[in-house]
């Protein structure tokens, strides 16, 4: 995995604002027990101690540097096609992220489309960011602790007819806004940026990007469309995160093809 513009690292953490605000960020209690992460692709709970995981401890330190008296807080990671890694790879950089002392991160699933983020938290569906945006949910519905510590979760929900209009309202703006000033972190993940216009236009709205490759699979001229479109519509593509077969995406009840 590789980031650009990286500096020595000098990590910085925002202590979340539980109180009640507009939006009701209050973490409520659970009616059940967070899920067990069991997915080997989340090396940084299967095997923490490997390669792979100290990669993603690198890119998380890589984030952290950038800019260190205002770290880029709300990060959408996305990537040109389907199958890049990017869920995965969101998963494994809160967990990474979640490591500093004090930091609370908040993993956002909005690929409307087609959302794992549950899955490769171990959690069960439930109300999330579509509720939210759609104003059946207030936030405190919607936030769940996960089993790892410091990571929370706010699934996709119910999922809309229409994806792009719900993440293109001024609604969508007010949450981002809200949460950022809650966790140390928000990543979120959003559908392939090539064929669905979900992450350009959450890329305008968050402080930063990353890009999520696949080595020696996404052609380069995708990868340059895609960071060019991201670029155009307002985004700020912080840098990429490399990743290999390994740490590809297995969808649920989908097997993993053996070469």
């Amino acid at each position: 995995m590789a980031m650009t513009d990286a500096e020595t690292p000098e990590p910085t953490t925002v202590e979340p604002d539980t109180s009640s605000g507009a939006l009701g960020l209050e973490l409520a209690p659970r009616d059940a027990e967070p899920g067990e992460v069991t997915a080997e692709e989340i090396c940084m709970v299967t095997d923490s101690r490997g390669a792979i995981a100290e990669q993603f401890r690198s890119l998380r330190n890589s984030i952290t540097a950038l800019n260190p008296d205002g770290a880029p807080r709300t990060v959408v990671l996305t990537s040109a096609v389907d199958g890049e890694g990017k869920s995965v790879a969101t998963v494994n950089l809160a967990i990474a992220l979640a490591e500093i002392p004090g930091n609370q991160i908040l993993v956002v699933d909005a690929n409307l489309h087609d959302p794992s983020i549950e899955y490769y938290l171990g959690e069960r569906p439930y109300k999330g960011l579509a509720d939210v945006l759609r104003g059946g949910c207030a936030l405190d519905g919607a936030i769940r602790r996960t089993s790892i510590q410091g990571v929370s979760l706010m699934g996709p929900g119910t999922l809309p007819e229409n994806p792009s209009k719900l993440l293109g309202s001024d609604r969508t703006k007010v949450v981002l806004n809200t949460l950022k000033q809650r966790f140390s972190y928000v990543l979120i993940d959003t559908p392939a940026a090539m064929f669905i216009g979900d992450a350009s236009l959450l890329g305008a709205m968050v402080d930063g990007i990353v890009m999520v490759i696949k080595m020696g699979d996404t052609a380069k001229h995708l990868v340059e469309q895609t960071y060019n479109q991201l670029e155009t519509l307002g985004g700020n593509v912080l840098g990429t995160c490399l990743t290999s077969g390994r740490t590809g995406e297995q969808k649920p009840g989908k097997k993993r093809r053996r070469k």
